[in-house]
């Protein structure tokens, strides 16, 4: 009974076996960007040196995008940019050669690969947009960008509004200043013009005035004393 427990636990063991080393190990064949997602949309999380050694943890069955880690961290990383060893030479990481280098077929989800490895990116933040696809994620952004774009050009029209409102009511306001500078100049024209002619005018009335006769002396014997 003993050796029936372990016969059926070891072959437990051989069954879990090939799940849990299923990867291979490839060779970058750039210096490529290793990416928070299976697409070059999403946000770059490191650079992979050119013929640095990573292990490919999966890879996707419809597009070829690899689950890759390097030094501790993990990404998605383009299978044309991969090589992987088969049969004694180096082959691109492609769908047919999948299941000969035993790389399992995966799926993505933003929502448990980022809780998993992103954290503590910046990025993570935006994870709810990043989850519908990085098409729609950059659509609303510049959906958002647009939007912007026109609240402030809204904002410089209504700027440029005011300031022509108020350079009007500045040029108004000069124009009444100066039409009152020039009806008090006119006033004080008018004003120096009379009281000139005033002074003129007695001056005139006083050389009309006749001197009269007494107010020389007179003569004994001259008739106009006797007047």
């Amino acid at each position: 009974m003993k050796n029936l427990f372990v016969k059926i636990a070891a072959a437990g063991v051989l069954m879990l076996a090939p799940a849990i080393a299923q990867a291979a190990e490839g060779y970058s064949t750039a210096n490529v960007n290793m990416r928070a997602g299976p697409s070059t949309r999403y946000p770059a999380v490191a650079v992979i040196p050119a013929g640095s050694s990573v292990e490919i943890r999966g890879c996707l069955s419809d597009v070829n995008w690899c689950d890759v880690e390097f030094y501790g961290g993990r990404g998605w990383v383009s299978g044309q940019y991969v090589q992987a060893l088969y049969q004694q030479r180096r082959v691109y990481v492609g769908p047919q050669y999948y299941r000969p280098l035993g790389i399992p077929m995966i799926r993505f989800s933003v929502d448990n690969y980022w809780d998993r490895y992103y954290r503590n990116r910046d990025f993570y933040r935006e994870r709810d947009r990043w989850s519908r696809g990085p098409d729609y994620y950059y659509r609303d952004r510049d959906n958002r960008d647009r939007d912007r774009d026109r609240d402030n050009r809204d904002r410089d029209r209504n700027w440029r509004e005011r300031d022509r409102d108020r350079d009007g009511r500045d040029r108004d306001r000069d124009w009444r200043d100066d039409n009152q500078r020039g009806d008090r100049q006119r006033d004080d024209l008018q004003r120096g013009d009379r009281q000139r002619g005033d002074r003129q005018g007695d001056d005139r009335r006083g050389d009309d005035r006749r001197p009269d006769r007494r107010d020389f002396g007179c003569r004994p014997g001259d008739p106009s004393c006797d007047e």
